[in-house]
């Protein structure tokens, strides 16, 4: 069944009740668009992933993105310039708020990820601690899903301090095969990421 206007009206008080709404574009792209629409009418904070990457993403997501969270790749793609470096996620961070983002978080594997909020002039870098990589798949999928916590559970926090706990979360979720089978629990984790 594919998700679309009547199921996401159907989702609506249950949405109006939502402390963070994430989308990403393994749905149809306007179903996700219209529910990172009214998660933003509902004053539901929003995270937009836009995986799988499409080069013609339709510009209104950027706006309706409280964080706008892809990885190199998808900097890539939608930018239009190469992301491999830090330096680079920062440019690509720039163009990407200037499209109307909130904040854009970049990851870039082991360099960790790149923060940039709509009000400040520069990025922040936030290096991931090394670990021994065994699988990288869902690596991102970690990430998005600890960042998300964070923002429901500690509104307050800022985001870069959230952005460098998922960075943990998503080094943790690496150094074990498969997606979701390699996602932490709490009680894998060290206690001060909470």
């Amino acid at each position: 069944m594919l998700l679309g206007t009547e199921e996401l009206q159907d989702a609506r008080p249950a949405l109006s009740r939502t402390k963070v709404l994430v989308c990403q574009l393994e749905i149809s792209p306007p179903s996700s668009l219209q529910a990172l629409r009214m998660a933003q009418e509902n004053n539901v904070k929003t995270i937009f992933n836009p995986a799988p990457a499409i080069p013609d993403l339709d510009p209104a997501f950027y706006k309706v993105s409280d964080v706008f969270c892809c990885n190199e790749s998808e900097a890539e793609l939608l930018t239009g310039s190469s992301v491999t470096t830090v330096e680079e996620a920062s440019r690509a961070s720039q163009e990407l708020l200037r499209r109307g983002c909130g904040s854009v978080i970049i990851t870039l594997g082991p360099q960790g990820c790149v923060v940039m909020k709509a009000q400040d002039s520069t990025s922040k870098h936030l290096p991931t601690p090394a670990v021994t990589t065994v699988d990288t798949t869902g690596a991102g999928d970690s990430f998005i899903g600890a960042l998300a916590f964070y923002m429901a559970h500690y509104p307050t926090m800022p985001l870069e301090e959230m952005a460098r706990r998922a960075n943990r979360v998503a080094g943790a979720s690496v150094q074990a095969i498969g997606t979701q089978t390699s996602f932490p629990f709490e009680k894998d984790l060290p206690a001060e990421l909470f």
